[in-house]
């Protein structure tokens, strides 16, 4: 994670390969592999934090208030890395959730299962069945964008390019065993799994539509919960169609901080040199929540935050 690349979509390709393209691997040597019951200390990514957004949006009209305060967690990928603040922000301004997030940049739904021992990128302290006995959260958000390259040892060498039905075969039964985890761990209060659907994939689009579709159906046959997020980054008419750019909202246009272009009503997603990442800043070699504001973070966590106020009160 984290080197700057120039160029077209050959450097964008390259990126992808070093942030997390189920279709390729990086071009780099991958850090050094967690030993068995030393996890914790060589697995990259924070431990889990209730920090908040340093960068937070302006606050929208007071909501009303919850129901009961709820406890998140959100759990995944280099993309909920550079959310959790901004997410955290907005759960405790909305809902006044008491908030834990422990993603880690290039894992997937498998790094999270406990059955993955050391050839996870994730520690056992952070597994998704270790924090619902710890915390006992009335939700489970996972943002998982589908990784699979040589950094992501448990997917077995299974990759998107390589053989897309195996992919997505154990990338169905990954997020089955995930959400099973999750409830057994839970005891007696069963959290609701929410499942953030992803954006558009330039590369790889219907890749990114069939990932979506797994999580519907397992929200679906769990009881479980969507958000779809990646709406919120693709135009209006075209849910699988990326864009670098697209029309201000009417939020982005009242807190001018968010349109990045206002003469021609366009705010940017993306960086030119990222098409994956939605953070404005610059990608760096330790993987860290965004610290600019960035349009596309906040459309997504947004997304989210709407779905648990929903479910909530």
């Amino acid at each position: 994670m984290g080197r700057t690349w120039v160029g077209g979509v050959l450097v964008g390709l390259l990126l992808l390969a070093a942030c997390g393209d189920p279709s390729s691997g990086p071009g780099t040597a991958p850090p050094e592999r967690p030993a068995a019951g030393t996890a914790a200390a060589k697995a990259p990514g924070p431990a889990p934090s209730s920090t908040t957004q340093q960068q937070r949006p302006p606050a929208s009209a007071a909501p009303e208030a919850p129901a009961k305060r709820p406890t998140v967690l959100y759990l995944g990928d280099s993309l909920a890395m550079e959310n959790q603040k901004v997410l955290g922000g907005l759960l405790q301004d909305e809902l006044k959730a008491r908030y834990t997030s422990a993603p880690y940049s290039g894992t997937t739904l498998c790094d999270y299962l406990e059955s993955t021992g050391e050839k996870s990128l994730v520690p056992a302290r952070d597994k998704a069945a270790a924090l619902v006995r710890s915390l006992r959260p009335d939700f489970v958000v996972l943002q998982f964008w589908g990784n699979a390259w040589d950094y992501t040892w448990c997917m077995d060498g299974i990759t998107h390019d390589k053989d897309p039905a195996r992919y997505f075969a154990r990338y169905t039964s990954d997020a089955r065993k995930l959400t099973d985890q999750i409830a057994n761990a839970s005891g007696t209060k069963r959290p609701k799994v929410v499942w953030v659907l992803q954006g558009p994939d330039p590369i790889t689009p219907d890749r990114v539509r069939r990932v979506n579709a797994i999580y519907e159906q397992q929200a679906d046959a769990s009881g479980g919960l969507v958000a779809d997020a990646g709406k919120e980054v693709g135009p209006a008419d075209a849910r699988y169609t990326w864009s670098q750019h697209l029309p201000c909202t009417a939020y982005e246009r009242d807190h001018p901080v968010y349109c990045t272009q206002p003469g021609s009503n366009r705010t940017a997603l993306h960086r030119d040199d990222d098409y994956l990442h939605f953070c404005l800043a610059p990608t760096t070699e330790k993987s860290r929540p965004c610290p600019v504001r960035s349009p596309g973070i906040l459309r997504m966590t947004r997304a989210i935050t709407r779905t648990l106020t929903a479910a909530t009160n």
